[in-house]
């Protein structure tokens, strides 16, 4: 096992695209997977009938949250008695499911991945084909065919590929794996600077940055924008972890009868789960907002346009945007999501003077499906140049990066 690496997670992950007889079977009151051998890397030589503990987790584009379901596996080969009693060198591997509602979703061509955990245990997740959720957990394990009908099997996770970063942090725990990161040599210092508590975003981004030094924002946009996150990411991880245990540690207990104040609790679990999800949408625009600063851009955040839509940022300014005579072509507007999902449409619907839009995200691995209807709508998708590699080839020919996207609108302001 080493540290930072998916190893650190995982002993093994097997893969395959389901075939619509095997989706059939996963959604039947009993079922079996056959022709599992390449399991045997993973899972071992079965004694008799192995039980695991597994998490099964089913995810589509269009849901924010998962199905997800405990239940347990079973390893066994089915030959194994007859090798034994009658000497039948026959050898039959079967991998048993119970049903779920995860199974139950199961469709032909989703992608199912059985991943042995480091506890013991097994994370199932099946993802909808054509999705990109499903592109991501193929770039995430390093997957790159899947069209043969067996498993293909990795159980070496310390390659460059497996190094977890940025990107395939935010992988991990959409499939429900927590990836622990900290910066303990920074805690004390956050802790005496916060007064022991959670500062607004705007503060705790500008801390974050302030804790980097010799970066140009205006000669290397695309690298100093994710060096920012990452940092902001880590600093915030470190000064969560501690506040969260020092809640926890002084309980939630009730006025009556000294009972467990449930609804304390559950309103405690509720905040820390908000705080996460729009903390980080927060940071990005704090960061952005800062970097169109130091390459010299004008530029409204939060503008109002018609209808009421406030698109993240507005170029040049909302004057001139609202000026009938100020040429439309000049203006350039940049929605801003940290992930896309289908929320991206929204942005549609923002600056109606701007026929061509531009959305920002550091979503990886968009399927060529979301990323075709965009370039229909006239949405032009930008990325940080690193977030690039996970996309395929033709993806990559149109996608735009941070650096292009401050150089178009210097252009349009110098002009």
């Amino acid at each position: 096992m080493k540290r930072g690496y998916l190893s650190e997670y995982f002993e093994g992950v097997a893969a395959k695209r389901l075939s619509a007889v095997e989706a059939d079977v996963i959604k039947s009151h009993q079922h079996e997977f056959n022709g599992v051998e390449g399991l045997r890397e993973i899972l071992g030589e079965p004694e008799g009938k192995v039980q695991y503990q597994a998490k099964l987790m089913y995810l589509t584009d269009q849901d924010d949250e998962p199905i997800v379901e405990e239940s347990t596996l079973t390893w066994y080969d089915a030959r194994q008695r007859a090798r034994n009693e009658r000497g039948v060198m026959r050898w039959e591997y079967r991998l048993y499911f119970k049903t779920t509602n995860v199974s139950l979703n199961a469709a032909a061509g989703d992608l199912l991945v059985i991943a042995k955990q480091r506890d013991g245990s097994l994370l199932v997740v099946i993802a909808e084909n054509e999705s990109s959720i499903v592109n991501q957990i193929e770039w995430l394990f390093g997957f790159a065919d899947l069209t043969h009908p067996g498993f293909s099997v990795k159980s070496e996770l310390e390659t460059e590929q497996d190094r977890i970063e940025f990107a395939s942090r935010f992988i991990l725990e959409s499939i429900g794996v927590v990836v622990e990161t900290s910066a303990e040599t920074y805690l004390d210092v956050m802790l005496e600077k916060f007064k022991g508590k959670f500062p607004t975003t705007r503060d705790f981004s500008a801390y974050a940055r302030s804790t980097l030094k010799d970066l140009d924002a205006r000669a290397e946009p695309d690298l100093v924008i994710m060096t920012w996150m990452e940092r902001e990411e880590i600093l915030f991880r470190t000064l969560e972890r501690y506040l969260i245990a020092d809640r926890l540690s002084k309980g939630f207990a009730g006025e009556v009868n000294a009972g467990v104040d449930v609804d304390g609790f559950l309103s405690f679990s509720l905040s820390v789960q908000n705080r996460r999800k729009s903390r980080v949408g927060l940071a990005l625009e704090n960061h952005l907002e800062l970097l169109f600063v130091e390459n010299g851009l004008r530029y409204a955040r939060t503008a109002v346009t018609e209808n009421k839509a406030k698109p993240d940022f507005l170029f040049p300014s909302v004057a001139e945007y609202h000026n009938p005579a100020y040429d439309s072509l000049k203006l350039t507007m940049l929605g801003v999501k940290s992930t896309c999902k289908d929320r991206w449409r929204q942005v549609l619907a923002e600056a109606d003077r701007i026929d061509n839009k531009h959305l920002l995200t550091l979503e990886t691995a968009i399927s060529t499906h979301q990323t075709d209807e965009m370039a229909s709508k006239r949405l032009q998708l930008v990325l940080p140049r690193g977030l690039h590699q996970t996309y395929t080839p033709a993806q990559q020919a149109w996608l735009m990066d941070v650096e292009a996207f401050t150089s178009l609108v210097r252009s349009k302001q110098t002009a």
